[in-house]
C-alpha cells in the first residue's frame, strides 16, 4: 500500500528543479499531483504520470490572487481538493543591496512570501474539511549565515519560517500540520545561472558532507513531513543542508 494512496498533493513552482523532484516522489508514494508553475510542467507531467499518479498542471502566477483561485478551482473540480501542500515556488538571485531596488524587493516579496499565503489560503479550507493536510514551506538555511548580498532573499526565507511558525498554531487543532526544510544552495538550472562565482564551491566547503545539494537529496525530508509518522511534529523547520548549519 503506498503511503499518500487516495490523496492529491499540490507542488507550486514543480515544472523543474526541487518542485519537480518533489512532484515525482509524491507520485511515487501515491498522491495524485497537482503543479502550478509559470513554466508548462510537459516533463513533470511524464515523469508523474509514470508513477501511475494522475496529473494536473496549470501555468499560474503564484503571487497574482486571481490566478491561484483559477488553479484552486481546476484543483476542486479534477480532485475534489488537495490534502498535500508544498510551497516551493521561490525566486533566488545575488543583489548587492546597492543595487537594490523597491521594485526588486517586491518582487521577492511577492513570489516568495505573498505565495504562502495565497496557496495556503486557497487549499486550507478543503484540509480543515477533511480533518487532515499536510503543508510544507520551503525557506532556506541563508537565515542562519552571513551571506553578503542577499537582503533580499534571506528576508523572505525568513518570513516563510515566521508564517510556518504561525500558521501551525492556528491549524493544529484541524490535523494540519505546518513545516518547512530549509536545504542549503541546491544545484538547480536556476540556481546555476544566478549564483555568483564559486558560490557552489564555497558552500560545499562549509558542509559537512562537502558537495553540492541536489534536489534528489530533499525528497526524503519531505516524504517524511507529509507521512504519518510525522503527525505530531509542526511548527518546525527541519534544515537538510549536508551539515552546514549545526541547527
Amino acid at each position: 500500500m503506498k503511503p499518500l494512496a487516495g490523496k492529491t498533493a499540490v507542488v507550486t513552482g514543480g515544472a523543474s528543479g526541487i518542485g519537480q523532484a518533489f512532484a515525482v516522489r509524491l507520485a511515487r508514494d501515491g498522491a495524485n499531483v497537482a503543479v502550478a508553475d509559470v513554466n508548462p510542467a510537459v516533463e513533470t507531467k511524464d515523469l508523474v504520470e509514470a508513477e501511475g499518479a494522475v496529473f494536473l498542471g496549470s501555468t499560474c502566477d503564484a503571487s497574482q490572487p486571481s490566478e491561484v483561485g483559477a488553479f484552486a478551482q481546476a484543483v476542486a473540480a479534477k480532485f475534489g481538493g488537495a490534502e498535500i501542500l508544498v510551497n516551493n515556488v521561490g525566486i533566488y538571485s545575488y543583489i548587492p543591496f546597492s543595487d537594490l531596488t523597491f521594485e526588486k524587493w517586491k518582487m521577492f516579496n511577492s513570489i516568495n512570501v505573498d505565495s504562502l499565503f495565497l496557496f495556503s489560503k486557497a487549499f486550507v479550507p478543503f484540509m480543515r474539511k477533511k480533518r487532515f493536510g499536510r503543508i510544507v514551506n520551503m525557506s532556506s538555511t541563508v537565515n542562519w549565515l552571513m551571506l553578503p548580498e542577499y537582503t533580499h532573499y534571506i528576508t523572505t526565507k525568513a518570513a516563510g519560517i515566521g508564517f510556518t511558525r504561525g500558521l501551525a498554531n492556528e491549524l493544529g487543532r484541524d490535523g494540519i500540520t505546518v513545516n518547512a526544510i530549509a536545504p542549503s544552495l541546491v544545484r538547480t538550472a536556476t540556481t546555476e545561472a544566478s549564483a555568483s562565482t564559486g558560490l557552489f564551491e564555497t558552500i560545499a566547503r562549509l558542509q559537512a558532507i562537502p558537495r553540492s545539494q541536489v534536489p534528489a537529496d530533499l525528497v526524503g525530508a519531505l516524504a517524511f513531513l507529509v507521512s504519518e509518522d510525522a503527525a505530531f511534529m509542526t511548527g518546525q523547520t527541519l534544515v537538510v543542508d549536508g551539515g552546514m548549519v549545526k541547527h
